[in-house]
């Protein structure tokens, strides 16, 4: 098979591939209207987030057999036209699942302990111990809500902290074990502390955390998204920070994000933005809870089975 490259991925798949006797073409560069008259040429589509593999993009290319996404989120194919045509769409989850629990950790503990504002504190020569007293998790009930390979990971990560975790998933049923109970949305608006996001943008999660969301909930809650920024409306989000439904808030991806996730949609920065910004009560990372360096291989390595499986009698 032809496979053309349109982001950049670790170089491992690119070499497996080339093992299987596949052809692999560096599209890094291709505009998609410089794509759009040759997509018909490959069998095979490695990308990230660059270019949105759309129904027009998707109905020109004759050939292709596969789309391989190194990452999670879909949300930049149409998948379901896709599907429609015939075309496989695989993605990585599994590769930056633990890059992605540990974030969200990292972020929660930072957030509890004021590590970022501590940190610039005594760089100024200001030791003050008092304003920086943190808080614990031990003992907490925390809700995860998406239990996919993310959500799995960041329990399995979070079990020894002592805390008691909840976790509701739409899609998934009778996962309840040693680390978590499985339970409804509701549960978790009752008795949650912290709150973790672990679900695909799609029409349905769009907004998700609203202002009824955080009007159902019994307890003021930490909120962590390594999710897509577009799960959680900004500006209810400032309402609940100012309102005390929210006592912090740990977000490595904004609504704000252009969809290849490289930078602000806007130069223009919103208000509600600013206030997160400006907030010692927000932790902010932009979009690299999976972007380690071993999920990068991994990554790699995931699609490649993935590939190998789906076409090993081309091997």
């Amino acid at each position: 098979m032809r496979i053309l490259f349109l982001d950049t991925v670790h170089d491992h798949l690119a070499s497996h591939l080339t093992r299987m006797d596949h052809e692999c073409i560096d599209g890094c560069k291709l505009t998609r209207e410089e794509l759009l008259p040759q997509i018909a040429d490959y069998d095979g589509i490695v990308i990230r987030s660059r270019i949105k593999l759309d129904k027009e993009l998707l109905d020109a290319a004759k050939n292709l057999r596969f789309i391989a996404r190194a990452g999670a989120g879909m949300e930049n194919i149409d998948v379901e036209h896709a599907k429609m045509l015939g075309v496989q769409c695989f993605n990585a989850p599994e590769g930056n699942r633990d890059a992605v629990a540990e974030h969200a950790i990292g972020m929660l503990l930072t957030l509890f302990n004021h590590i970022n504002t501590a940190d610039i504190e005594v760089r100024k020569g200001q030791w003050l111990r008092e304003a920086n007293r943190g808080v614990e998790l031990l003992g907490r009930t925390v809700g995860i809500i998406g239990y996919g390979n993310t959500g799995q990971a960041f329990t399995k990560r979070l079990a020894g902290f002592g805390v008691l975790m909840y976790a509701h998933d739409k899609y998934e049923k009778g996962f309840s074990d040693d680390y978590v109970i499985e339970t409804n949305l509701e549960s978790i608006f009752q008795e949650a502390e912290v709150v973790s996001l672990h679900v695909p943008l799609t029409l349905e999660t769009f907004h998700m955390v609203n202002d009824a969301f955080f009007e159902k909930l019994n307890n003021p809650i930490y909120l962590i998204n390594t999710s897509r920024g577009a799960v959680v409306d900004t500006e209810a989000l400032v309402r609940a920070i100012e309102n005390g439904k929210v006592l912090g808030a740990c977000l490595d991806v904004l609504e704000f994000e252009k969809f290849n996730f490289e930078q602000i949609e806007n130069e223009e920065i919103s208000t509600a933005l600013q206030y997160l910004i400006d907030s010692p009560k927000v932790i902010l990372t932009p979009h690299v809870a999976g972007w380690t360096q071993e999920s990068n291989a991994k990554i790699a390595h995931v699609l490649a089975e993935k590939i190998q499986m789906a076409y090993s009698e081309v091997h």
